[in-house]
C-alpha cells in the first residue's frame, strides 16, 4: 500500500510540474516539436521496457483503437496545452485545466449509455464556469473575446474535452493487454501524430539550448514516463476518490513553480477564482453520478 501513495503523490507533484517544464522549453522549441519528440522519446523508451518485460501488447483491432485513444488523450490533449502556454501563464494554463471534470461528466452523460447528468453535477459545472469566468472576464472586458486569456481557456477546453472523450471511450473497451503496455502505445502514437504538423512550425527553427533540452528531459522522463505510470499504479489500488486529488493539487504545484521560477501573477482574484473552481469540481465529484 506504501508503494501507491507514493506512486499517488508522484502524480501529484510530477505532474504539477510539467505546466512550468512547457513553459521553459517553450522558449527555444516550437510547441509541435515539443510535443512530437517529448512522447516519441518516452513512448520508445516504455515500448522498449513493455517488451524487455513481456508484458502483452495490445494487437489488431485493440492495438488501433489504443493508438486513437493515445491521440485523444495525449496527442490533442497535451498540444492544446502546449499551445496554450504560448498565451498565458503556466499556472493559469493549470487551473483552468482544473476544470477537465466537468468535460468527464457531461461527455458521459451525451453518451449512449452513460451515467444521466443529476442536478447536483449541473449545479458544480455552474460553480465550476464562474470560476472560470472570474479569471477569462477582465481579458474579455479589456480585449474582447480575441485576448490571449479567452484563447487559452478555449484550446486547454478543446484539450480537456478532447483527452476526456478518450478517456471514457477507452474505459469502455475491455482490453486484455497491459495497462502500462496501452500507455506505451498512447505516448508514441500521440508522438507519430504530431509530426506532420512540424510543417507548420517552418519559420520557427528549435534552439537546443541547456534549459530547454533539460526541460524536456523533465517532461520526458517525469511528466511521462514517472507521471503516468504512477498514476496507472495508483489508479489500479487506490479508491477513485483519492486518485481524482490530484485534480486539486496540481494547480497548486503549477502556481508555486510559476511564481518561483517566473514570477507569474498569482494574487487574490486567482485564489479566490480557484477556489469557486474547487468547490465546482468537489460538487461534480460527490453528486455528479446517480
Amino acid at each position: 500500500m506504501f508503494a501507491a501513495y507514493l506512486a499517488f503523490a508522484s502524480v501529484c507533484f510530477f505532474w504539477g510540474t510539467t505546466y512550468l517544464a512547457i513553459r521553459m522549453a517553450l522558449e527555444s522549441i516550437p510547441p509541435f516539436l515539443l510535443v512530437a519528440v517529448r512522447f516519441l522519446i518516452s513512448g520508445a523508451i516504455m515500448l522498449a521496457a513493455v517488451r524487455y518485460y513481456r508484458l502483452e501488447l495490445p494487437r489488431g483491432r485493440d492495438l488501433w483503437s489504443t493508438a486513437f485513444f493515445g491521440f485523444l488523450i495525449l496527442g490533442v490533449g497535451n498540444s492544446c496545452l502546449t499551445l496554450s502556454e504560448q498565451l498565458i501563464p503556466s499556472s493559469l494554463a493549470a487551473l483552468f485545466i482544473a476544470v477537465s471534470p466537468i468535460w468527464m461528466v457531461g461527455i458521459e452523460a451525451a453518451v449512449p449509455g452513460g451515467d444521466p447528468l443529476t442536478v447536483g453535477g449541473a449545479a458544480g459545472i455552474a460553480v465550476s464556469l464562474a470560476g472560470a469566468a472570474l479569471l477569462v472576464g477582465p481579458d474579455v472586458f479589456s480585449a474582447g473575446l480575441s485576448g490571449n486569456v479567452v484563447k487559452g481557456f478555449l484550446l486547454l477546453q478543446l484539450g480537456s474535452a478532447s483527452w476526456s472523450l478518450g478517456s471514457i471511450l477507452q474505459k469502455r473497451i475491455s482490453s486484455k493487454p497491459h495497462p502500462v503496455a496501452s500507455a506505451a502505445v498512447h505516448q508514441f502514437t500521440a508522438g507519430l501524430a504530431f509530426l506532420p504538423a512540424l510543417f507548420l512550425e517552418t519559420g520557427h527553427a528549435p534552439a537546443w539550448t541547456g534549459r530547454s533540452v533539460a526541460a524536456l528531459a523533465w517532461l520526458v522522463v517525469f511528466g511521462s514516463i514517472v507521471g503516468y505510470t504512477s498514476f496507472v499504479i495508483a489508479l489500479q489500488r487506490l479508491p477513485v476518490s483519492i486518485v481524482s486529488l490530484y485534480t486539486y493539487i496540481n494547480p497548486i504545484v503549477a502556481a508555486a513553480l510559476g511564481w518561483l521560477f517566473y514570477r507569474e501573477p498569482f494574487g487574490r482574484g486567482e485564489i479566490a477564482a480557484m477556489a469557486v473552481i474547487f468547490l465546482g469540481v468537489f460538487i461534480v465529484k460527490r453528486w455528479g453520478h446517480k
